[in-house]
């Protein structure tokens, strides 16, 4: 229940009652009304600067994780980026150089990408450098990935076409040490058997027992087993690819027929002494790209280094050759 207030009347010489009037009543209120919502708004601020809602609470949880997530795909992108580029180093400096292919340049490997703005959508957020520069590297990282896929099937086809080179070059001796007799002569200027004039001897001569047995130095194809050629007798020649032809000449009998696919160290045919011939030997030699080639640089796959040497002394005598 409010206080009655009352006010002394000088005329009256008497108290009177104070009567509030409906607009002072009124006038009272709205200012506590407004003073309250004042404070009010005060207390409001003051609280949103200094004390979080719930939802905000969550929200900044929510951005805190989202940023180590992005500095933990940041560190995964840096240990990438080491991987790939040792990779790349091998890639360039062993793989590339072994397989004899042109190392792929880092500004093709690091290129960026020109043209239009592709992180605009990202632009205009608080955190939008970081979600820009992570994409940016993600980016680039996988077009690296890329580049080096591509360069490693690449190399994965070198590598096949450099094991079937490897496997097609002539490389081992076309009669075993175990049946030799000796080598009689090698490649270069020798003296003709019949004539006893010195001329160029496009082979080598391996002296053996007539039949003994004579291999393919390498993979390929039997183009001709035949004795349609002067001098040779019966011979074979095989093509290799890549520009190789291997040829055995002054043969007794084949054992393989025109066209057949042959492998290093298949038996083809047995020593003798056809065509021009003064004794029972194999005629080895070796064509590159059409042209005779010294056949001693095609024995890595048999011979020892000791074995290759005395080979290498007796094929650098000039002395006469047998055919």
């Amino acid at each position: 229940m409010s206080k009655v207030k009352y006010y002394y009347d000088k005329e009256s010489l008497s108290y009177r009652k104070i009567e509030r009037k409906k607009r002072t009543t009124f006038k009272y209120a709205a200012i506590f009304i407004l003073a309250a919502a004042f404070f009010a708004f005060i207390f409001v601020f003051i609280a949103s600067q200094y004390v979080e809602s719930p939802k905000e609470r969550a929200l900044k949880r929510e951005l805190a994780n989202m940023k180590l997530q992005f500095e933990l795909l940041n560190k995964k992108m840096e240990h990438a980026e080491a991987v790939l580029e040792n990779i790349a180093d091998r890639d360039n400096n062993i793989y590339r150089v072994y397989f004899e292919a042109n190392p792929i340049p880092d500004e093709q490997r690091r290129a960026g990408f020109g043209g239009i703005n592709r992180y605009k959508d990202f632009e205009g957020f608080d955190n939008s450098k970081l979600i820009v520069e992570s994409n940016k590297r993600l980016d680039i990282l996988q077009k690296q990935i890329v580049v080096q896929s591509k360069s490693l099937d690449e190399i994965a086809i070198l590598a096949e076409e450099k094991e079937k080179l490897l496997t097609a070059i002539p490389a081992i001796q076309p009669v075993s040490n175990e049946n030799l007799t000796r080598m009689a002569s090698g490649y270069g200027m020798r003296s003709d058997p019949f004539t006893k004039v010195r001329k160029m001897h496009w082979g080598m001569d391996f002296t053996a027992p007539r039949g003994t047995p004579v291999y393919a130095s390498g993979d390929g194809v039997v183009e001709r087993a035949d004795s349609n050629s002067s001098g040779y007798g019966k011979h074979i020649r095989i093509n290799h690819g890549y520009g190789y032809t291997s040829l055995y000449a002054h043969l007794y009998k084949y054992n393989v027929r025109k066209h057949q696919k042959v492998k290093r160290g298949d038996l083809i045919g047995f020593v003798g002494s056809t065509g021009r011939s003064e004794a029972p030997h194999l005629h080895y030699e070796i064509f590159k790209d059409g042209d005779r080639i010294n056949p001693i640089n095609f024995y890595y796959g048999s011979l020892t280094a000791e074995e290759f040497n005395k080979l290498l002394e007796h094929a650098s005598l000039e002395n006469q050759s047998l055919d």
